[in-house]
């Protein structure tokens, strides 16, 4: 669909207020959004962008000023599952929206069909969003049907392409605080991250240890990371390498887990939050993907990553393949 000709404030006049709506509780979810942050911001500086979205992800927008100037917590609301919504609650926080007189919201959670009707109670001038192709549109000038398998970072540039804020970058973004120091790790190293929060996207503990040991056999040290609630499930790992790991499951925050990254050759993860922050700081990566849409998740740049799934044949093999060729045998050689 070829998106219409706009004046940048055909939608929201100079000065005026925007609201965005999403309400996705993963740090990828909201690192995958950062590129259509940035090209509403770059179109419209003058506007005050204001971010809906869950309590936990309050801290990681707090990281962008610069793209958006206010959050909000949401409440919850019923049909969403990332939530419990208190019903009683409800009626206020719509009003308070409403006494907002937002000029825009645009709806970035999924595919309408529950939001668009939740975005339509806060009371803006005009909404913007996806809708099921099944449906109508709640505005044509302003709505993009939903397609599934769809890169989730070009969804959200279309978008604002669609609305008239084209913006050709899609690299995502990932801030560190300023001062941020990794844990000390001696020599050159490779990050595996054998966990996520969504059992569906866990690939198995004795493939990551197949692989970490065929890395390790090149002298790329092993580090391992994870949340607090998967220290025994890495230990377990690290316990059956056939060379010592570093383990720092449970034991960085997330400014360190990114600087840790940041030092790291390489990534072997599953597709989650981690594997979205090593491409918003440019390291390679291979992402294992079980129960998720790898079109929709996917890093963009095929060369600096690898998608693999994890039920795929020989899996670990293809795995170890794609990591030598991403780090090059010439590197290979160097760290050994």
């Amino acid at each position: 669909m070829t998106p219409p000709r706009r004046h940048p404030e055909a939608l929201v006049p100079k000065g005026g207020r925007v609201i965005i709506f999403r309400a996705l509780r993963g740090i990828g979810d909201f690192v995958c959004v950062t590129p259509a942050l940035r090209a509403l911001r770059s179109a419209r500086p003058d506007v005050e962008v204001t971010y809906l979205g869950l309590p936990g992800t309050a801290e990681l927008v707090g990281r962008y000023p610069h793209y958006v100037d206010r959050f909000i917590e949401s409440p919850g609301f019923p049909g969403l599952p990332e939530r419990q919504p208190d019903p009683a609650a409800t009626p206020a926080f719509v009003a308070s929206m409403r006494a907002e007189r937002f000029h825009l919201a645009i709806q970035l959670h999924g595919s309408g069909a529950v939001t668009n009707h939740i975005v339509a109670g806060f009371g803006a001038r005009r909404t913007a969003g996806h809708y099921p192709p099944a449906s109508p549109p709640p505005d044509p000038e302003t709505y993009l049907p939903w397609v599934e398998s769809r890169s989730e970072i070009r969804r959200g540039l279309q978008l604002m392409e669609h609305l008239g804020w084209a913006h050709d970058d899609d690299r995502p973004e990932f801030r560190i605080a300023p001062g941020t120091q990794a844990p000390p790790i001696p020599g050159e190293y490779v990050v595996v991250h054998p966990g996520a929060s969504d059992v569906t996207r866990r690939w198995t503990g004795r493939g990551f240890r197949e692989v970490a040991d065929a890395l390790a056999e090149h002298g790329l040290r092993i580090v391992l990371t994870g949340t607090a609630a998967e220290r025994r499930h890495n230990r377990e790992i690290a316990e059956q390498l056939r060379r010592p790991a570093i383990d720092l499951t449970g034991r960085t925050s997330l400014d360190e887990l990114g600087a840790t990254l940041r030092g790291a050759r390489l990534l072997i993860a599953n597709d989650t939050g981690v594997s979205h922050v090593a491409v918003a700081l440019g390291v390679p990566s291979v992402v294992v993907f079980t129960g998720s849409d790898w079109v929709r998740w996917a890093p963009l740049d095929s060369r600096r990553h690898a998608a693999i799934r994890g039920s795929a044949p020989k899996a670990e093999q293809r795995i170890v393949a794609e990591a030598r060729r991403i780090l090059g045998d010439e590197g290979l050689r160097r760290a050994a």
